[in-house]
């Protein structure tokens, strides 16, 4: 059996002893994995940044406020928001409780058929600060995003995402399966 491919081959181009059991990036797809590596790493953090600098938040509460915001009743039972903001129960209990603490959020039991469970919903003083804060959160996706790309570019990265994120489902169906709620 040989060695992998180290990334000193794969940077080269050259076949330093590349086997069939391992079909490794090119170097053209690896430059560009590595971008969209990249992008995965900055683009939150400036996301972050924007938000806690003029709304004391960090995206994932925003994320929350915005999942909320959109539902019927501005209601969700918890494992629904889990899985529209790509979080474990534990980070949104967590995130939750900072934001119930601001008066933004409500959390309560329900009983279903299905038993008991958790649901939150978006306080009027909750829709009133994402009035508030979402100017300047579209502002940065603007400028980060949407203005930097031409309309055809912005609709390739959309279906790109889409494809992508799809792919993740599909793989992974109990992170990414059916929503559920309270």
């Amino acid at each position: 059996m040989s060695a992998p491919v180290s990334t000193d081959c794969q940077a080269t181009g050259t076949d330093c002893g590349a086997t069939d059991e391992m079909d490794w990036l090119t170097p053209d797809q690896q430059r560009e994995w590595r971008s969209l590596l990249a992008m995965l790493a900055t683009l939150p953090s400036a996301f972050d940044a924007q938000l806690k600098r003029d709304a004391g938040l960090n995206r994932y509460e925003y994320q929350v406020l915005a999942a909320l915001s959109e539902a019927p009743d501005r209601t969700l039972g918890l494992s629904t928001i889990a899985a529209l903001t790509q979080g474990s129960l534990s980070r949104l209990s967590h995130a939750v409780t900072r934001l119930e603490r601001s008066g933004w959020v409500g959390r309560r039991t329900c009983v279903d058929g299905g038993g008991r469970r958790t649901e939150a919903w978006l306080t009027e003083a909750g829709t009133a600060k994402l009035e508030e804060i979402a100017p300047g959160h579209v502002r940065e996706a603007r400028r980060l995003v949407v203005d930097v790309l031409t309309p055809e570019q912005l609709a390739a990265l959309g279906e790109i995402a889409r494809t992508i994120t799809a792919a993740a489902a599909e793989a992974d169906p109990e992170r990414y399966g059916p929503l559920g709620s309270c």
